[in-house]
């Protein structure tokens, strides 16, 4: 398909051991051939690594290891080369022009990964994944990008989509005899077919949020009034002074956001402005900023003074930030300044709508507590599939592939026309083939493969 052969380091910038050169095209083999001092490389087997020098006519640039993979069994289909130099700028930047120099021109950003999906090797999803997998920064990110890499999601749409086409199919042939006013189909059974199928899409949609958490990491906003212990729990749970901690009120003037991994699970922490009113515009930002992290976490940490509990106030706060997408823990702080304190003395209101932990950061008292109890929310938004979606533009496809189900299976149990549910059983096919790159353009393809690193 493709004519050209294109090159680019597929390791990061910089000064290291090693780094790889990867060249891909018909001509690769023979463009490396004719900078290397050592084998013939256009008479080796494929997947061996041999020994030798780069050369640029009587100048020997580096001495190296290439392996070569013969089309088609190499990750873009096409025969591939990787040259492992050593670590050098320079000599990097020196075998690049080199190969630039031969016939090879540098590599779009994603390109490599954009012909193994042109080629057939791999399909739209799994080539997202690959990026996705070099994201990943925990286990529960990496397991998931591995399995989608493998074509686990692919093959569940793979098999939706012949599901689909089978009952296309049969609406089509209608369509052929609509003269005649014959039903090839079962209308029941139809219905029963779209049920089936709807019962695999909505599990589905439903993972992204779960799938989106392991991702792009759970926001975790850390609210209270001032002196409520917010920057101490911060700086307690990353084990490292990273927030100013101070006597007076309104020390915190700005969110500040660190991360942490909790059982495999990235979790992203603001510390933010204490909540109250204040003239000081300084201050009145950075409660304004506050509230507004508040609305965009997963997870709040509300923080309330055991030596000054007002739980008329911690309600009336309670109240604002309430939405059916979040998870609210309410940490009673600075245990270790009071004597006793025991769970009657909540309001039953309080302990049967939110969870209620007491702890204190600066002894760091049930904070492993703390941290299950967020790692246990998380996984508790699992849903039953096994399968699970973290990218928006499989969101919005396999919505969009929702509603014209939904619109076919009520064209089925009201007996519109054959035609107005196949339109809608199309719209539901071309939905799912999106996903795979069975339906693209250049347009989606460029969007996609812009965000990938040079060399990969």
């Amino acid at each position: 398909m493709f004519q050209d052969t294109i090159c680019a380091l597929a390791t990061p910038n910089g000064i290291g051991a090693l780094g790889i050169i990867r060249v891909s095209g018909k001509d690769s083999i023979s463009i490396v051939n004719g900078v290397f001092k050592g084998k013939n490389l256009n008479e080796v087997p494929s997947h061996t690594v041999h020994y030798g020098f780069i050369v640029d006519e009587d100048e020997t640039i580096d001495e190296v290891m290439v392996s070569i993979f013969l089309a088609p069994k190499t990750f873009t289909a096409e025969n591939l080369v990787e040259i492992s130099c050593h670590g050098s700028q320079y000599i990097e930047q020196q075998l690049l022009a080199l190969l630039l120099k031969k016939g090879c021109r540098l590599a779009f950003a994603g390109e490599f990964t954009q012909r193994a999906f042109l080629n057939g090797r791999i399909d739209l999803s799994q080539a997202e994944a690959v990026a996705d997998l070099i994201a990943a920064e925990n286990k529960a990110s990496h397991d998931m990008a591995l399995s989608q890499m493998r074509g686990g999601f692919s093959s569940l749409l793979k098999e939706l989509r012949v599901e689909l086409l089978d009952l296309a199919s049969l609406l089509e042939l209608e369509l052929d005899f609509s003269e005649e006013d014959v039903e090839f189909a079962d209308r029941s059974q139809l219905i029963q077919l779209m049920d089936k199928i709807l019962g695999v899409i909505n599990p589905l949609i439903e993972s992204f949020s779960y799938g989106n958490a392991l991702k792009n990491g759970v926001p975790v906003t850390i609210l209270g009034k001032p002196n409520a212990g917010k920057s101490t729990l911060l700086n307690a749970l990353l084990q490292e002074e990273r927030a100013i901690v101070s006597e007076i009120a309104g020390t915190t003037r700005d969110t500040i956001e660190e991360s942490l991994i909790i059982n495999g699970i990235h979790f992203r922490f603001i510390d933010t402005a204490g909540l109250r009113d204040t003239e000081d515009q300084i201050e009145a930002i950075g409660v304004a900023k506050a509230l507004q992290k508040a609305k965009e976490a997963s997870i709040i940490l509300y923080l309330a003074d055991l030596q000054q509990l007002d739980w008329k106030e911690i309600k009336s706060d309670l109240d604002k930030f309430q939405r059916d997408n979040v998870h609210i823990l309410i940490c009673l702080t600075k245990l270790d300044t009071i004597c006793s304190f025991t769970t009657s003395e909540i309001p039953e209101d309080i302990s049967q709508n939110y969870t209620v932990l007491t702890i204190s950061a600066k002894e760091n008292s049930n904070l492993s507590e703390l941290k299950e109890s967020m790692h246990s929310y998380i996984e508790s938004q699992k849903v039953a599939s096994q399968t699970i979606i973290n990218n928006v533009r499989h969101l919005n496809a396999l919505i969009r592939s929702r509603e014209s189900l939904l619109l076919c299976e009520e064209g089925l149990k009201t007996g519109i026309s054959s035609e107005l549910v196949a339109i809608d059983l199309r719209r539901a096919l071309e939905a799912l083939g999106e996903i795979v790159g069975q339906v693209s353009n250049d347009e989606l393809l460029g969007n996609i493969f812009s965000k990938f690193c040079i060399g990969k």
